[in-house]
């Protein structure tokens, strides 16, 4: 049985991971970290980590980059994996989760769904046979979400970058610019509002046609069901950087 912890267990991703792992016979959820305290919650939730009844076996972080990065030095010293889903990191910031993973198991998905790793790589394939193409990028989310664009239209447009030698670039802000559009651009818009769990369009324009790819998350069940996916994973894995693609 696998020791789970969670780290933002009152937060919308949180509470949806937390109801899987009391549903799960193979998963023991001893917790999880949060500020605040709801005692009307089936599950004990600890303020820091002093505070905790027992180590887990894996801590799964769905909360801020400060927060994730507060976690890393109790995992080093307590040889903990952790399954990171937080999105937003900074570059100096993702250096720090990638050198901690020489010590410790980590795996990292800015999106737990496993449709949405299909599509980066169906993505970078069509971005090789239409190579002539604008490819702009469209995400949608709920209200509450505080990074933009979302970590998942940054992995998406990663999987065209990388394929393509870093050959193209991202615009993020076009009001700050009065020039035509760059051909090797890839061009992003956020959208924000309402309860929208997630969607992405990436767009490949032609001078005579247009092709859309476009993933939908109608619950926030595929992210759970997908960290937990990760978990089983990682608890049996070396100290090693993993991704989605470990899955596959």
């Amino acid at each position: 049985m696998i020791k789970i912890l969670i780290n933002s267990i009152c937060g919308r991703m949180g509470k949806e991971v937390a109801k899987l792992c009391l549903e799960d016979d193979d998963i023991k959820l001893i917790g999880g970290l949060d500020r605040q305290t709801n005692s009307t919650l089936p599950y004990a939730i600890f303020n820091n980590t002093h505070d905790l009844s027992e180590t887990p076996d894996v801590i799964i972080d769905f909360s801020s980059p400060q927060s994730t990065l507060s976690l890393i030095p109790y995992c080093i010293s307590h040889h903990i994996p952790i399954v990171i889903a937080t999105t937003g990191f900074t570059d100096e910031q993702q250096k720090r989760i990638i050198d901690a993973s020489s010590q410790i198991p980590i795996f990292q998905s800015s999106n737990m769904s496993y449709q949405i790793t299909l599509i980066s790589q169906i993505i970078a394939e069509l971005s090789h046979k239409l190579c002539e193409a604008d490819i702009e990028i469209v995400e949608t989310h709920h209200n509450q979400k505080k990074d933009s664009p979302s970590g998942t239209a940054l992995l998406l447009a990663d999987s065209i970058k990388r394929v393509n030698n870093n050959a193209y670039f991202y615009e993020l802000n076009r009001m700050q610019k009065q020039e035509k559009r760059n051909s090797k651009e890839i061009g992003f818009s956020s959208i924000r509002g309402g309860n929208i769990v997630g969607e992405h369009s990436i767009f490949f324009f032609s001078s005579n046609e247009t092709l859309e790819i476009k993933h939908t998350a109608h619950s926030r069940a595929v992210f759970a069901e997908g960290a937990i996916k990760a978990t089983k994973f990682l608890v049996n894995q070396k100290a090693g950087y993993y991704t989605m693609k470990n899955l596959n």
